[in-house]
C-alpha cells in the first residue's frame, strides 16, 4: 500500500512540475526619456478567454520622418502560462474608408505569463490616418 501511494505522489508531482510556465520579471528606468504618445481607444471584447491573456494595455503613435502614422500597442498577459496569439493591423483613410494593403499580414505571435509586450506597425502610405488592431487566438 505504501509503495501504490509513493508512486502515486511521485506521479502527481512530476505532472505539477510538468505543467509549471515561468513568469517574467522586467525592470526599466524610473526616469524614462522617450516620452510616449498615449491615445483613448475603444476596445471589443469577443473573446473573454483571449481578453485575459492578451490584455491591451495602452496604445502610443507617432509619426515617421516619411509622414507615416507608426503605432505601438503594449500587451499583458494576465495569466501564469504562456499565450499564444496572432495580431493584424488594418489602416483607414481620413475618410473612413479601410486601406487595402497586401503588407498587413496576419502575424503570429505570443507571450509568457505575466509578461508585457509591445508590438508595432507603421502604415502603409501618408494617407492612412486611422488604425485598427485584431488579435486572434491560436493554438
Amino acid at each position: 500500500m505504501k509503495k501504490i501511494l509513493l508512486l502515486g505522489g511521485t506521479a502527481g508531482l512530476l505532472a505539477l512540475c510538468g505543467c509549471y510556465t515561468p513568469t517574467v520579471n522586467s525592470v526599466e528606468n524610473t526616469p524614462t526619456v522617450g516620452q510616449r504618445q498615449f491615445i483613448t481607444d475603444r476596445r471589443v471584447v469577443a473573446d473573454a478567454d483571449l481578453a485575459k491573456s492578451v490584455a491591451l494595455v495602452k496604445l502610443n503613435t507617432a509619426t515617421t520622418p516619411d509622414d507615416l502614422l507608426q503605432v505601438q500597442v503594449e500587451l499583458h498577459n494576465g495569466t501564469w502560462s504562456l499565450a499564444r496569439f496572432a495580431y493584424r493591423f488594418e489602416w483607414f483613410d481620413a475618410q473612413g474608408m479601410q486601406v487595402d494593403n497586401v503588407l498587413s499580414a496576419t502575424i503570429a505571435s505570443q507571450i509568457e505569463g505575466g509578461e508585457d509586450k509591445f508590438i508595432s506597425g507603421i502604415a502603409p502610405h501618408p494617407g492612412c490616418k486611422d488604425f485598427r488592431v485584431k488579435f486572434i487566438k491560436t493554438k
